[in-house]
């Protein structure tokens, strides 16, 4: 019987060599004989024995792969073989599996290193091709690895931590009880103003402040999930934005009653809220692995908008209060009598908003670098 050369389709990962070679049937021939066995009563029982023959034979010597097999090909029934030196240096052992297609060929690279092309000889076999099907460039190799990389943590995380589903649970619901916060403030506030129009500017304060002073305190725990481990994201950038919030709600709003009636509580709860409707559900939902598209997208993009706008708010209520807190002298700092009377906290304010636009700059280069980072992967992963 006259050896041919069968098609070979070859795709590379850092650390492994992929074959596919196109025979079937290639693993072992098989053929059955039969005999009666006694009868028991009035059953006729058979049974049959298989013999076996291998008819493959795959092995790595010298750096050189081996391949010999019979099995049905391109050229129909015949025996098929072919070797293959590689361009650098593999482990001897040799995975391999035989289907009704195909030869699957596994080979392990001795070093994790990407190669240029899988032969020593520069020109290519003309057996040889690209296995498109696996066939992933340097860069779409290392993302994929680094994701199984990801994957294997977390699943030696999984094992290492009994109460990690407790961890899981208690984050959906802290992102389930402000994401109702949240959305109680937003309804109410846009059917508040398309009843009484810009009248529901006046009482703003007094008809939410209540539930933006439990959302607000709740979300100190933003600040100490990330300082404690719970979640995987920088400190600074939540607690600028906590912070920042509840100096403008219990420091501004919740000290001077001359501030509880201005239109610029409307704004800032309402530019607070519609931030909130979107992040918390997102959060939410990642806690149980789970992803929409679309919430995504609003996730990381409404912010652009919406966020300066925010912080313009505040601004805006900072310079307004600023001559109140001169006229009441409310938390004024006391002096010695040498120096002088007291120190108006209005002068802090003046320092709290260059502050507050030096947050302002570094929140947003966070969630921009954010954005830029899960848009380039979702992009990555459609190519």
């Amino acid at each position: 019987m006259q050896a041919l050369t069968p098609h070979v389709y070859w795709a590379q990962r850092h650390g492994e060599i992929y074959l596919r070679v196109e025979i079937s049937d290639a693993q072992v021939r098989k053929t059955c004989s039969g005999r009666r066995s006694l009868k028991l009563d009035f059953t006729l029982l058979c049974t049959r024995f298989v013999s076996i023959t291998q008819s493959l034979s795959i092995g790595v010597e010298e750096n050189i792969l081996h391949f010999k097999g019979q099995g049905h090909g391109a050229k129909g029934e015949n025996e098929y073989e072919f070797s293959l030196e590689f361009l650098k240096p593999v482990k001897p052992e040799v995975k391999h599996k035989s289907t009704q297609r195909q030869v699957n060929i596994t080979v392990k690279k001795q070093e994790h290193v990407w190669w240029d092309r899988l032969t020593k000889q520069e020109k290519k076999p003309l057996f040889l091709a690209p296995d498109f099907d696996r066939w992933l460039d340097e860069s779409d190799a290392e993302m994929e690895l680094r994701e199984k990389e990801e994957k294997i943590n977390k699943i030696n995380i999984e094992s290492r931590v009994p109460f990690l589903g407790l961890k899981k649970g208690f984050l959906f619901m802290y992102n389930l009880v402000q994401f109702l916060g949240y959305s109680w403030i937003f309804v109410n506030m846009t059917v508040r103003l398309f009843i009484l129009g810009q009248d529901s500017f006046y009482d703003t304060f007094h008809t939410i402040a209540d539930v933006m002073y439990f959302c607000q305190m709740l979300a100190i725990m933003e600040v100490i999930n990330p300082a404690v481990g719970l979640v995987k994201t920088g400190v600074m950038p939540a607690f600028i934005q906590v912070m920042g919030r509840n100096f403008i709600l219990f420091v501004i709003f919740g000290t001077l009653e001359e501030m509880q009636n201005k239109p610029v509580v409307f704004f800032v709860f309402y530019l607070w809220s519609m931030i909130e409707i979107f992040r918390y559900p997102f959060y939410m939902l990642a806690c149980i692995d789970t992803e929409w598209k679309l919430l995504t997208w609003l996730r990381y993009t409404i912010w652009i908008p919406l966020y300066p706008l925010g912080v313009l708010a505040e601004a805006v209520a900072v310079i307004q209060s600023i001559p109140i807190f001169d006229e009441t002298k409310l938390l004024s700092i006391p002096l010695p009598k040498a120096i002088g009377t007291s120190l108006s906290f209005s002068y802090i304010l003046q320092l709290y908003l260059v502050i507050m636009f030096l947050g302002l700059f570094i929140n947003f280069r966070h969630l921009f670098k954010q954005r830029s980072r899960r848009c380039r992967t979702k992009k990555r992963k459609a190519n």
